[in-house]
């Protein structure tokens, strides 16, 4: 859930493997999250892809959704993944040829699409937005390739809605403000239908869910993640970075561990 706030797009391009490998393991944990899993499910439902249709894919990281996308428009349609990142532009190609599946990859900026005008009939970008300074741009870019008619679902995160408990009154502003300094728009989730609507397109569903972690298990590197950058921010103290773990780890013993995001979704086409 946490992440260094990228310089320029999203997913900051770095060739250290051990950085990929940690990546590609907190997207793993994402997707089997359930919250993650209805959303997109909800999503998918509503956006409709069908069987002959051009998908894109903004922000494919590992490929997940873009294997979806390509099941759903099947041999005659196609399912491309933009992702910059060349390590999870890998693993998506990997896990994308042992599924069988026809999703290809390639490379690019979600702000400046590699993709002809009116081009493409669905496109689904997730948890893409947060991470850039022009969030309101990368929607033009889609609406520009998207064909009159065509579809657009986003999923996006509000860091505003970030919960650590327990935690001490005087540590949980300095952690809300540590959760939401690893995105460069971290409201983006409430502002999806918005920036739809300014793009010119119809906005056809809003939705949500929240991302809930285990009540029984302290989820250490997340947590571990913001003490440390509160901490090294002046924002704490050690003696209190020391009371949030044995305050965690205690009510993690009794089930009462909690640690959620709310992440909204937007549904939309282009009128003509």
């Amino acid at each position: 859930m946490t992440s260094p706030r990228p310089t320029s797009a999203f997913h900051t391009p770095n060739a250290d493997p051990a950085i990929t490998d940690r990546l590609i393991a907190a997207l793993d944990v994402q997707a089997a999250n359930p919250g993650v899993r209805r959303l997109r499910e909800w999503a998918h439902a509503r956006l409709a892809a069908r069987p002959g249709e051009r998908a894109l894919d903004v922000g494919a990281g590992t490929g997940s959704e873009t294997r979806v996308l390509a099941a759903a428009v099947g041999p005659e349609g196609t399912a491309t993944g933009l992702e910059p990142h060349a390590g999870l532009r890998a693993v998506a190609e990997q896990r994308a040829a042992e599924a069988d599946s026809s999703a290809c990859f390639v490379d690019g900026s979600a702000l400046a699409l590699p993709l002809p005008d009116g081009g493409v009939d669905v496109v689904w970008c997730e948890r893409v937005l947060q991470h850039l300074d022009d969030p309101a741009g990368a929607v033009a870019e889609m609406t520009r390739v998207l064909r009159p008619g065509g579809r657009v679902a986003l999923i996006d995160t509000d860091w505003a809605t970030f919960v650590l408990h327990p935690a001490a009154p005087e540590v949980r502003p300095a952690l809300a403000s540590v959760a939401q300094a690893t995105a460069a728009t971290p409201d983006a989730g409430r502002r999806l239908a918005g920036w739809l609507a300014e793009a010119g397109l119809t906005v056809d569903h809003v939705g949500a869910d929240v991302l809930l972690h285990d009540t029984g298990n302290v989820t250490w590197p997340i947590v571990r993640g913001l003490a440390t950058a509160a901490l090294g921010r002046g924002l704490i103290t050690e003696r209190q970075r020391d009371g949030l773990y044995d305050d965690l780890a205690e009510a993690a013993e009794r089930g009462a561990f909690h640690l959620s995001v709310t992440v909204f979704a937007a549904v939309a086409h282009r009128p003509g």
